[in-house]
């Protein structure tokens, strides 16, 4: 009993270890390629942001390549009657899925592990990367394409000479409605300073035009900052749920919830004083438009707080999920090609687990559905591999 267990959790590791590598190694990029794509980063940068890379990565391909370990090892196993022959040394099949079924478990607990690793650690380091290189990705578009742009601001060159720019025109654009503001000159040069966290535009004699206010001339230096996150073509996203660790979600939903009471309170205290008042006209006035939507903003993001523990653990278990579908089917089927039992496994996965998880999520977190829901699919895969795991037996 104990070597057959060994025997089959060997298979599994060694099928794993190799798959693991490759996938990976796509993953990662895949990952480098698209972000350096976005960002316009050059070979250093991209070295560096190989390590952060990697726990996305395996995110990724953890899940799909237990997959194909157990199609792998199972679909080899029962095409050459192997479980046949178990079985009739009085053996219970369950001894020959066990192993597959611990590994998926370690599996998924890790991959929920390294979800918070890719959030706390992974995303803070590639944005480090991105915004320590801002100088020289900046320098780059403009002498390839002569332009520049993120959210916050905008710059064209006629040439770039050296670190020198040739009749730059430097757009920064507001916030709240205000209206942009226009710099142009003959000559400018950009400096970074990575302790303020700030990229520094000098530009000499031109003119600083506030739209529908005044033009100011000069002749000699002026110098325009501007934040290194702000520069950056993707700017962190602060705030989104996605981007807190498991341990910090408990307290941001508290944070949430009590905003929404202050909210609440104040608005509630706003209407009883314009009905005391008798102020009816404000009561049913456009006004209170914004302060609905601001309550209904807070609320969102608060079922989206309370989703985000829901669906990393539904993506980390997805891996014993799996296994449970994969293992039973590549045993019952007796297919001695591995890609046949992958894609009879996969693709089911694909049209019913993905689109199911998606959904619940989508539900949850605009609070339609229960955070839990974004189990369903995960609960569907399970029942369908326990109905499998019978007809394995019955084999």
């Amino acid at each position: 009993m104990k070597l057959l267990t060994r025997y089959i959790l060997s298979e599994l590791l060694k099928v794993f270890g190799i798959t693991l590598t490759a996938m990976t190694a796509i993953m990662i990029i895949v990952g480098v390629a698209v972000e350096a794509g976005q960002q316009g980063l050059g070979p250093v940068a991209i070295l560096q942001l190989i390590p952060y890379v990697l726990p996305n990565a395996l995110l990724f391909a953890v899940p799909g390549t237990i997959l194909f370990t157990v199609c792998s090892v199972y679909g080899r196993l029962s095409s050459a009657n192997e479980v046949v022959a178990v079985k009739s040394l009085g053996i219970s099949p369950a001894a020959i899925v066990v192993p597959a079924y611990v590994l998926a478990f370690i599996l998924s607990v890790i991959t929920v592990w390294l979800n918070d690793v890719a959030v706390s650690w992974g995303r803070e380091g590639m944005h480090r990367v991105v915004i320590q290189s801002v100088e020289e990705i900046t320098y780059g578009m403009l002498r390839t394409h002569k332009s520049y742009s993120t959210n916050r601001f905008s710059i064209t060159v006629k040439a770039v000479d050296g670190r020198m720019l040739i009749r730059p025109v430097l757009i920064v654009y507001g916030t709240a409605g205000e209206a942009p503001i226009t710099i142009t000159a003959q000559e400018a040069y950009l400096r970074s300073d990575l302790e303020k966290n700030m990229l520094t535009v000098v530009l000499r004699d031109g003119r600083m035009e506030f739209h529908g206010k005044a033009t100011l001339a000069f002749k000699d230096t002026i110098e325009h900052e501007i934040p290194l996150s702000d520069a950056a073509k993707k700017g962190k996203q602060r705030g989104k749920p996605s981007n807190y660790p498991l341990r910090n979600i408990s307290t941001e939903i508290a944070t949430q919830r009590e905003k929404i009471d202050q909210l609440e309170r104040a608005s509630a205290a706003e209407a009883a004083f314009q009905m005391v008042s008798g102020d009816l006209d404000e009561l049913t006035s456009t006004s209170w438009n914004g302060v609905e939507h601001q309550i209904v903003m807070a609320r969102e993001r608060e079922s989206r707080l309370r989703t985000e523990p829901y669906r990393r653990l539904a993506n980390g278990f997805s891996c014993l999920c799996f296994v449970m579908v994969g293992a039973p089917l590549a045993i019952w089927r007796r297919y001695a090609d591995v890609w046949t039992a992958f894609g009879l496994c996969f693709m089911p996965i694909l049209i019913v687990y993905y689109p199911l998880l998606l959904m619940g999520v989508s539900r949850a977190k605009c609070g339609a559905w229960p955070p839990y829901s974004v189990w369903l699919g995960n609960m569907i895969l399970a029942l369908t591999g326990i109905w499998l795991l019978r007809k394995v037996w019955r084999y």
